[in-house]
Order: C-alpha cells, then structure tokens, then sequence
C-alpha cells in the first residue's frame, strides 16, 4: 500500500508498505545532483556524498560502518545528474537504527579536514579507474560530445581539476544551498507503518527550516541543454574500438515514453534484440553491443554502444544505422511487438521483488511525476502502445543528421572520420 505525507517543513515522505517482507528499504533523496553544478563545482555533489559517510558529531566513519555491519545491513549512497540518494536496507527489528543512522549523516557530518584530503585522493582514484574503463568512459566522452558546454555533459565525480581544488568552505556553502527541506524526500519500502515512519521522521527532520534565500548565483541554472551532432574521436591505446552513437530522445514523463522503451527494447535491449542478433550472433563483429535510454526532467537521448576492432568500427556504425532506418521506415512485425511487450511487462515486476527495488521506484515517481504511478497502470500503457505510435516514434527520433558519435580507440594517422556519414 502506497502512502504520502508532506511535513511542514516541505519534506515529503513516500512509502510503500509490504507486509509480507522481513526487510525495510530506507533512502533520503534530494533533487540535487552533478546537473546543477557550475563548471568549476564539477563533482562536488558526488564528493559530499563520499564526506556524509566520514563522521558525524556523535560517531566516527569506523563506527558508522560497524554499527550497521553488526546487524547485517546496507548503508551507501549514489550520486546522478539530477539526484543524490542515501540509503540503508535493514531487517524490519532493525529499522530505529538505520533511520538513526540516515538522519545523523544527513544532518551532523562534520566535513572534517582530514577526512577531505582522504576522500579526494580516493575520489581522484575513482576517475582515474573511471578513465581505465573503456566500455563506461565512453559513455562520459558521448555526453561531453552531445551536451557541449552544459552540465548535464559533465561526469559526476568531476575533473581532476575540480575535485583537486575543492575546500572545506566549498563544501559547507553547496551543501547548504542546495540541500534544502523543499528539495529533499523520504523513502521507504517494507515491513513497517507509514505513520510510524511520519512520525519518526518529523521528530528527526521536521525542525529542518527552508532558508529565506539563496546565494544570488550560487548553482547552477537548470537550463535546457542543446545538442551537437557529428563524429568525435578520442585516442587511447586499446585493442578495441569503444563506440556510443545516440540522438535526442525523450524526457522521463514525456507521453511516448511507452512505445520508446518498447522501440529501445526492439532496437538493442537485449539477446533476441535487433542489434544482438545482427552484429553479434549473425556477424560476430562485437562482444558488446546494445541500446539504452537517459531520460532527465526536461530532455534525454537514445544510444547505441558496441566494442570493436578497429577495422569493423564503420561496418558496426552501418549496421546501427541501417537498423535504425529499418525502424523508422516501419519494418516492425506484431509479434516482434507482442514479444517485447511481454519482456518489459516481465522485467517490471521481476525487477520490484526486493524492497530496495520498491524504495527506489516509488521515490522517482514522486520526484518525476509528483504521485504514484502503479504498476499496473505502467504494464497496462505498455501493452497498449500500437505499432503506428512506435513507427510515428522512430521517424522522428532516428535522423542521421541530428546524431553524435564518440569513438574511443588507438587511432591510426589515416584514420578517416569523415567514412562514418553521421550528421549529414
């Protein structure tokens, strides 16, 4: 059963009660993530998040850790462009002490300076190990490539650069700016009352006040990005060719989000998917290949990704290409239809068993939408999506001159990019 309050102080509290589990999922959400950086904050919210964990006026980073290791549980935390989660999953006799722990990193962490100069060396470490991971760097290298110059372009843990200057103060006045009541939701999923948890949680956050105002300039303007299109290489020497091509999409609520994951699942979003059976299975030119979608609140895009040798990166970039014409152009059967719908309707409700899952949906729903979107009424949409609204959707997302591609590899002198007919 799904429930929602609203503390006077402007936090909102979402829960879902399940009855029948042992476990409780606990997550503290706050709309703020890399997205609302400006370029020289670049990382500071994936840092904060690291620092929360660090030590509070009441306990240590090693104490933190050992109270919630001695009950089994999960504490951790996740940083997007447009969100910052903390979370803890716990046995439901457990649940005092991870809304005790949640609420106390969230309010009392000390930023300590020590505690800093440790933390960038790790997070220094993590881009570093970011960087050494062709197959995701090449994601980070697309979105610098399509959203030039805006911060949805940006990785989340920064620069080197950034994170290497970074102070105590920088901290502290981004943390207050931005991690504000109105900003800030309480999730919850499992075996526990709604009130209880109001109850608990007003105790702990309701004296939260919304600051009177802000530091004119202080973060960054949520401004829609534009988009470049084109070919961009980046060398690195690697046995493989690591390709992301993508085009504008579709933003999270927008009303054709149905048939686009439909499309997205037909075009590569898994093994009986047109991409897999094509470059792989028929062709044997990737290990890798799939499609994938990032929706945010106001725009998003489509992508392929494929790793390849280096004399297969342009007949690999065909193949996407041709595939993508093929849809858009309307080769699209019923029962190719009938099979994806019945695989995402599967993937929906295998994916919300667990109540980390339940935590995590009820919550983007709330910051998305503003209510709760059932389950029912979401596999409902999506067996209702017709194949003329999933063509009419093709045609006018897969455009060959509004498409980027970002190759990753050990480029030869002779290496032409003008071969890959992208964005004319």
């Amino acid at each position: 059963m799904f429930a929602k309050t609203v503390l006077d102080n402007g936090i909102r509290v979402v829960s879902q009660e399940m009855t029948d589990h042992r476990s409780v999922s606990l997550g503290i959400w706050v709309e703020n993530g890399s997205r609302h950086e400006l370029p020289h904050q670049n990382g500071i919210s994936h840092f904060i998040e690291h620092l929360l964990f660090k030590g509070t006026t009441t306990r240590t980073a090693a104490q933190i850790a050992e109270e919630m290791d001695a009950v089994g549980g999960l504490l951790n935390a996740f940083t997007s462009k447009e969100h910052t989660c903390y979370y803890a999953k716990v046995l439901d006799e457990n649940l005092p002490l991870a809304i005790d722990l949640l609420t106390d990193i969230f309010l009392n962490s000390n930023f300590d300076a020590e505690e800093i100069e440790r933390e960038r060396s790790v997070i220094l470490q993590e881009i570093s190990q970011a960087e050494d991971t062709p197959d995701d760097y090449v994601h980070d290298l697309f979105s610098l490539d399509f959203f030039e110059n805006h911060a949805l372009g940006r990785p989340i843990a920064g620069h080197a650069g950034t994170v290497a200057n970074f102070c105590r103060d920088d901290f502290l006045d981004f943390f207050h700016e931005r991690y504000r009541p109105g900003r800030v939701l309480v999730s919850g999923a499992g075996h526990f009352k709604h009130d209880d948890l109001v109850a608990e949680m007003n105790a702990r956050l309701g004296s939260v006040k919304q600051p009177f105002s802000a530091v004119p300039g202080s973060f960054a303007a949520e401004a829609l990005p534009p988009t470049r299109r084109g070919v961009f290489s980046h060398a690195k020497p690697l046995e493989q060719v690591h390709l992301c091509l993508g085009m504008p999409g579709i933003h999270q609520t927008h009303p054709q989000r149905h048939a686009a994951y439909i499309l997205n699942t037909i075009l590569g979003g898994g093994m009986s998917s047109r991409l897999f059976q094509e470059i792989r299975e028929k062709r044997g030119k990737a290990y890798s290949v799939y499609s994938f979608t990032s929706a945010y609140k106001d725009t998003g895009y489509i992508g392929v990704y494929a790793g390849t040798s280096m004399e297969s990166a342009r007949e690999v970039v065909d193949l996407v290409l041709k595939e993508l014409k093929n849809l858009a152009a309307g080769e699209i059967h019923a029962d190719e239809i009938r099979r994806t719908q019945g695989q995402l309707v599967g993937n929906i409700m295998l994916g919300l068993e667990s109540t980390d899952s339940w935590m995590s949906h009820i919550a983007r729903n709330e910051l998305y939408f503003g209510k709760a979107v059932s389950t029912d009424e979401t596999c409902r949409r999506i067996r209702s999506v017709t194949r003329d609204e999933i063509v009419e959707l093709a045609g006018a997302l897969f455009r060959p001159e509004a498409m980027a591609a970002s190759l990753l590899g050990d480029f030869k002198d002779d290496f032409n990019l003008n071969d890959f007919g992208l964005g004319r």
